[in-house]
């Protein structure tokens, strides 16, 4: 059995206190037994375009991240942040950074879906990609305990990307999000057991969670879903952590039982 360990939490724009409670967390769920860690998008920054921007960091560069590789070193975990604000030559990206427990950057993966969307609550207006640009690449990582297959919230709208996580070969896949309460209470469950049902994967879902000190509200209930699509852990609306122990033998069981990936016409088709 693997143990996985989820971190909800309601960031705010200071990095410095995102740092402190992920810290907290990461501590517990280390001496819980967990192996991987897994946060939240906007994990360390959650704010303004300006807040983005003013703390983005270079990849594998900067303060931010060189506690982070502490973190995970000293505590002897893979971390999955579920993103920070990273800064390019030509803009900023919202990015998830994978750290093995000897403190490494081994992996990161860009978010490609930008959340360019109008909801009805009070903030209204989402436009991503005003503080944003968008990732290209679509991301595995194999640790030696699962294939990680990374994506990012509004992601989860698109089946195609997990798919491809699939087919490339990922049997846990995380999706850390900041999914606003009006959309989490409509679609949150539904398209994750989706995400889970179609790849025959493990998905870890881990969420912000209540209202942050830019006005906005996220759903929480971060969750974990079997391969089968069974929610076998959720979180409440409140800031905690939790440990979930999952068997990846359930993965290679259900895809040789029911072998959907190769009964698929449309994707055998496209590879031809």
């Amino acid at each position: 059995m693997e143990r996985v360990g989820m971190v909800q939490m309601t960031s705010g724009p200071n990095p410095e206190h995102n740092l402190l409670y992920i810290r907290e967390q990461v501590a517990a769920l280390a001496k819980e037994g967990a192996q991987l860690v897994v946060t939240p998008e906007n994990s360390l920054v959650f704010g303004s375009r300006k807040d983005y921007h003013q703390h983005a960091e270079r990849l594998a560069e900067g303060a931010l991240q060189q506690a982070l590789s502490s973190m995970a070193k000293e505590n002897e975990v893979w971390l999955l942040i579920g993103s920070m604000p990273i800064q390019r030559e030509n803009g900023v990206t919202t990015t998830s950074l994978l750290f093995s427990p000897q403190g490494e950057l081994v992996s990161h993966y860009d978010k490609l879906h930008m959340f360019d969307v109008d909801v009805a609550d009070s903030h209204k207006r989402y436009r991503e990609s005003e503080t944003f640009m968008p990732g290209s690449q679509i991301v595995t990582y194999p640790t030696p305990f699962a294939h990680l297959g990374l994506s990012i919230c509004y992601d989860v709208r698109f089946p195609s990307l997990y798919s491809e996580l699939a087919r490339l070969g990922a049997n846990l896949i995380v999706v850390p999000a900041a999914f606003t309460a009006v959309t989490g209470q409509a679609h949150w469950e539904s398209l994750l057991r989706a995400r889970a049902i179609e790849t025959q994967s493990w998905v870890v879902a881990v969420n912000q969670v209540g209202i942050h000190p830019c006005g906005r509200e996220t759903w929480g209930h971060s969750m974990v879903i079997s391969p089968w699509g069974e929610v076998i852990a959720t979180l409440a609306n409140q800031p905690s952590n939790l440990l979930v122990e999952i068997d990846l033998n359930q993965v290679e069981e259900l895809r040789a039982a029911m072998p959907i990936g190769q009964h698929s016409r449309f994707c055998n088709q496209l590879q031809n």
